[in-house]
């Protein structure tokens, strides 16, 4: 018979039983259970509401309950309404009714806040490991990489020259930024909800600053019914979730179409490609357009979080336990993907001369050209139009702007002279992009320092 069954004259149907259950995906949070447990106790026996010899069973039997879980022994029971009910139960057949005070001054409603709040911040240093490798991983190829010329692009079409080194270093400031919020949902996630029992608190004399204090948390929340009815801080954590997978997301399309024939920019590693069942030819990139699909699976986990919030009175509802399988698949997901990602992207093979060819038809060197004449005294907007002639020229006479001569060139302004061609030399306007943040050499390679230096700020 369940914990609450005292005011029941009958068992609970088997079928609405397993749709109540919810032991399938909370259960691994029972070692933040057992945690919140062992503080919980701690502080009833300081505030002389158990006794020390109550204190002394509990700490040992949760203790082995841990033990046994951890090491196979103890199996978890499907059967179990939830992890929270099932070490309960354990604990009270192996230590009796001092297993049965564990639970004064407390509530399911608390307990469940506390342990998916700790689980919750036990699992962000690991996400975060995770986009460090990324990072790392980033870095490394862009150091590689900060002269090696490919067209930037608007609209998907040619427009600027960049090197692929200043492309990456764009992805290494997203991951930046979403390990930021990562580490600023935790500061929120830190509330201590334990204490506020079902909703309104306790009459028993308790110090929930002193569980706070034991499990490392910040202060306790400072109203009880919001203290059980909180889950900001998972719709926090799965949007941050969400903002990884859109960068990781868009990350993919670039290298879906990067190692297309019609780009050519990449291969990926044959143990990062698939191919077909009837083409022969074929190497696909499942793995990127695999990362590019979870996307929605880890955004309707922050809608459903959402939806499921939107229509609640306070305190807590049973729809609450629908957060929990949102937040770990969400989790599960992102954290495989960072992985994989990590490992694709450090065995990919970089085909910089298809880059420089591309570069090299694609007129990115336009605005430079409309530049040089800005230089030599032309207002832009003038400049801009002579340029916009020169290439409509090109087009139509199938060359490129380097490909003209300087009499071509003087057509279209007399202010042209012979150093043009350096002025559109594709890693000439490369290595003159000299502005903070551009993609000259030396702007990427101080990109790159700067964000080594973040990662090393992150161990401290």
């Amino acid at each position: 018979m369940p914990m609450w069954a005292g005011r029941f004259t009958k068992e609970l149907n088997a079928q609405a039983n397993s749709f109540n259950s919810s032991i399938g995906f909370d259960s691994r949070m029972f070692r933040e259970d057992i945690r919140g447990s062992l503080a919980h106790a701690e502080m009833l026996a300081a505030s002389g509401i158990i006794g020390a010899e109550d204190l002394s069973l509990i700490r040992g039997g949760l203790g082995g309950i841990l033990e046994d879980l951890e090491s196979g022994k103890l199996k978890i029971d499907e059967n179990s309404e939830d992890i929270h009910m099932f070490i309960e139960a354990q604990l009270t057949s192996r230590i009796g009714d001092a297993g049965k005070r564990l639970h004064t001054a407390r509530s399911r409603n608390d307990q469940v806040a506390l342990d998916l709040r700790l689980y919750l911040l036990n699992k962000i240093p690991e996400l975060v490991g995770g986009l460090r490798l990324l990072t790392e991983t980033l870095c490394k190829i862009a150091e590689e990489h900060t002269e090696t010329v490919m067209p930037g692009y608007t609209h998907l079409q040619r427009a600027q020259p960049v090197s692929f080194g200043q492309h990456l270093m764009a992805y290494a400031q997203m991951f930046l930024r979403d390990r930021g919020r990562l580490c600023d949902c935790m500061k929120r996630m830190r509330e201590n909800p334990l204490g506020s029992g079902a909703l309104a608190g306790t009459t028993y004399p308790i110090d929930r600053f002193m569980t706070s204090e034991l499990l490392g948390l910040g202060s306790p929340s400072a109203n009880s019914l919001d203290g059980v009815s909180d889950r900001d801080f998972c719709v926090e954590f799965l949007s941050a979730l969400s903002l990884i997978m859109t960068h990781l997301s868009r990350f993919s399309e670039e290298i879906i179409l990067w190692c297309s024939w019609e780009f050519k920019f990449i291969e990926l590693d044959d143990g990062f490609a698939t191919g077909s069942s009837i083409m022969p030819q074929k190497k696909n990139p499942d793995i990127a357009e695999l990362v590019r699909g979870k996307t929605g699976r880890v955004y309707g986990g922050l809608l459903a979080v959402l939806t499921m919030l939107k229509g609640l009175p306070l305190a807590y509802n049973k729809d609450m336990q629908e957060d929990k399988e949102a937040v770990f698949d969400a989790l599960d997901t992102v954290q495989a993907c960072l992985g994989i990602f990590s490992s694709m992207l450090g065995t990919m093979a970089v085909l910089k001369e298809n880059m420089r060819a591309a570069a090299a038809r694609g007129f990115i060197n336009a605005t430079d050209c409309a530049d040089y004449l800005v230089k030599k005294g032309l207002p832009f907007r003038d400049a801009y139009k002579i340029t916009g002639g020169l290439v409509a020229k090109c087009v139509a006479e199938g060359k490129t702007l380097e490909t003209l001569d300087l009499g071509e060139f003087r057509e279209g302004s007399p202010l042209f002279d012979e150093d043009v061609y350096a002025a559109i030399n594709l890693e000439n306007c490369l290595r003159g992009r000299l502005s903070y943040g551009g993609p000259s050499p030396e702007s990427v390679r101080n990109q790159i320092e700067l964000v080594r230096g973040e990662l090393a700020a992150w161990e401290k």
